[in-house]
């Protein structure tokens, strides 16, 4: 994908730190729940977490893919496949950045009917789980732009 050394390790760094914090955002997202009196909120009630849950999953299993894919290309000192690298950065970006944003908006719009922060945990856990989706997109917009410098370096 890279064309230098130093490029190709700090995208296979910035990958992993997309993976480690898609994680925790999937762990912290699953647990979001909490029962006050008889009223039962669970992440899994509403469908923009349902969402965010889905691109949390499809972002895991496509950045194992291509942190698969920059180890093989390090290991073999292969330029490898600079178009899919391309075009599955700004996938994952683009996917990571709808996720934060329904997350976000989701629990700002919930919290307006909770005046009185019965569901605090709640909210804060689905906070928490929107700000590591946020980390991810970032760490994985940076990489769409260092592929993008790749693309334009090649022949």
């Amino acid at each position: 994908m890279e064309s230098s050394s130093g490029a190709r390790v700090t995208c296979l760094i910035l990958r992993i730190l997309t993976f480690v914090f898609l994680f925790i955002s999937f762990f912290v997202l699953v647990t979001t729940s909490q029962t006050v009196e008889s009223v039962k909120f669970h992440f899994n009630n509403f469908h923009t977490y349902r969402y965010v849950l889905a691109t949390i999953i499809i972002g895991v299993v496509f950045n194992l893919l291509q942190i698969a894919f920059s180890l093989l290309n390090i290991v073999k000192g292969a330029t490898g496949t600079i178009l899919f690298d391309f075009f599955g950065d700004k996938f994952l970006s683009y996917l990571l950045a709808t996720g934060t944003a329904a997350g976000f908006g989701l629990s700002v719009d919930l919290q307006t009917l909770d005046p009185d922060d019965y569901f605090g945990t709640f909210f804060d856990k689905a906070y928490a789980a929107s700000a590591l989706l946020l980390f991810a997109f970032f760490c994985s917009a940076a990489v769409s732009i260092i592929s993008s410098f790749a693309l334009s370096k090649r022949p």
